[in-house]
C-alpha cells in the first residue's frame, strides 16, 4: 500500500510533535470558569422548516461565552417514556448543522438528537468577538496576535460543552447517557465536547481535524483545510521569527492536548490515505486518550465517506 504518512507500527506509537503550553490545564479550567459563569438562557421554538410524522422538531438557541446566540437544531421522540439518551452532532469546518432528515434515523430509535451550528460558520450561530489583529481568512488563526483567551476555537470548543449543558438540563434527557458524533472538524468538536463535558458517555469521532498543528507543517500540508496557516505566516512571520511563539499558542486549541481529558468511551474511524488531517494527526489525537477506545483503520481511503462505518457506529452508540 502506499503511504502518505509514517507505517502503520509507528503511528499507532506516535502521540504528536506540536507543543503543549506549560499551562494548558489552568487555561481550560479558566475557560471552563467562565463557562460556569455563563447563562446559557436555552429557548426552544418549534421548527417551520420540517413537521415529522413521529418527531417534534426545534431550533434551539442559547447563550455561549461573549455573549453569543448559539444555534442548534433539537428533534426528539414525539412518543417518550421516561428520560431519553442524547446525542450531539458537529459538523465540518466552515459548514452547519445540516438538514433535519438525517438526523431522524436516531429519534426513530428512541434519541433525542441536537446538531451544533459552529459560531462564525455556515449556519445561524453569531460570531461576537472582537481580536486585535488580522481576520484574513479562517478560524485557526482568529485572535492567533491576540491573547491566547481571544482564539475563536476556544469559544467554539465552549460552545460544544454549553449545548452538552443545556441538552443535559433538558426534562426528557438522561444525562448520564450522552453521546457525541462528528467528522472532520466534528470528529475534533465531538471529541473537545467529551474532553470539556466528562458527563458525556459516548464518543465517535471521524478522521478529526485541528490536531498536532506542528506536524502538519512539517509534511508540508498546511493547504486546504489548513492552508490559512500558511498564508498567516507568508503575511505576518514570513522569517519564521515567531514560529515557536506561534506553534505554542496554537496549542492551546489543538485537540491531541485536550483528548487526556477524555473520560467517554471512544470509537474512531481513521484514514491512512487521507492527506486533509493525515494519519499521524488523528493517531495523535487517539493515541492520548486514556478512556476506554477503539480505532477503525481504513487503509485506503481519505477525507471521505466511510462505507459501513455508520452501521458501526450506530451499533456502538445504540445501547445507550
Amino acid at each position: 500500500m502506499p503511504l502518505v504518512d509514517k507505517p502503520l507500527a509507528d503511528l499507532k506509537e506516535y502521540y504528536g510533535i506540536s507543543p503543549r503550553p506549560s499551562d494548558f490545564n489552568e487555561y481550560w479550567d479558566a475557560a471552563l470558569t467562565e463557562l460556569d459563569a455563563t447563562d446559557p438562557a436555552p429557548k426552544l421554538e418549534r421548527s417551520k422548516e420540517i413537521d415529522p410524522r413521529n418527531a417534534e422538531a426545534f431550533d434551539l438557541w442559547f447563550t455561549g461565552v461573549g455573549g453569543a446566540r448559539i444555534y442548534a437544531k433539537y428533534l426528539r421522540p414525539k412518543k417518550r417514556e421516561g428520560k431519553l439518551p442524547a446525542i450531539l452532532h458537529f459538523h465540518g469546518y466552515t459548514g452547519n448543522s445540516g438538514e433535519w432528515a438525517d438526523k431522524l434515523n436516531y429519534v426513530g430509535e428512541g434519541f433525542v438528537a441536537a446538531a451544533l451550528d459552529c459560531r462564525g460558520q455556515g449556519g445561524k450561530s453569531e460570531d461576537s468577538g472582537a481580536v486585535k489583529g488580522n481576520t484574513h481568512h479562517g478560524h485557526i488563526i482568529r485572535g492567533l496576535d491576540d491573547a491566547p483567551e481571544k482564539l475563536l476555537f476556544r469559544s467554539i470548543f465552549l460552545d460544544t460543552a454549553q449545548l452538552a449543558r443545556v441538552i443535559m438540563s433538558f426534562e426528557e434527557v438522561d444525562a448520564s447517557r450522552v453521546a457525541t458524533f462528528g467528522g472532520s472538524q466534528g470528529g475534533a468538536l465531538s471529541l473537545v465536547c467529551a474532553a470539556l463535558e466528562p458527563r458525556i458517555k459516548k464518543c465517535v469521532s471521524v478522521f478529526p481535524f485541528l490536531s498536532d498543528y506542528r506536524r502538519i507543517w512539517e509534511m508540508d500540508l498546511y493547504k486546504d483545510a489548513y492552508a490559512e496557516l500558511r498564508t498567516f505566516f507568508r503575511h505576518f512571520d514570513p522569517l519564521h521569527e515567531r514560529e515557536d511563539e506561534i506553534f505554542n499558542k496554537l496549542g492551546y486549541i489543538d485537540i491531541k492536548n485536550l483528548t487526556p481529558r477524555i473520560k467517554a468511551d471512544v470509537l474512531m474511524a481513521i484514514t491512512l490515505m487521507d492527506t486533509i488531517c493525515p494519519p499521524s494527526t488523528q493517531f495523535a489525537a487517539f493515541n492520548n486518550i486514556s478512556a476506554k477506545k477503539e480505532s477503525i483503520v481504513y487503509p485506503d481511503y481519505g477525507h471521505e465517506g466511510l462505507p459501513q462505518f455508520g452501521d458501526k457506529a450506530f451499533g456502538f452508540l445504540r445501547d445507550l
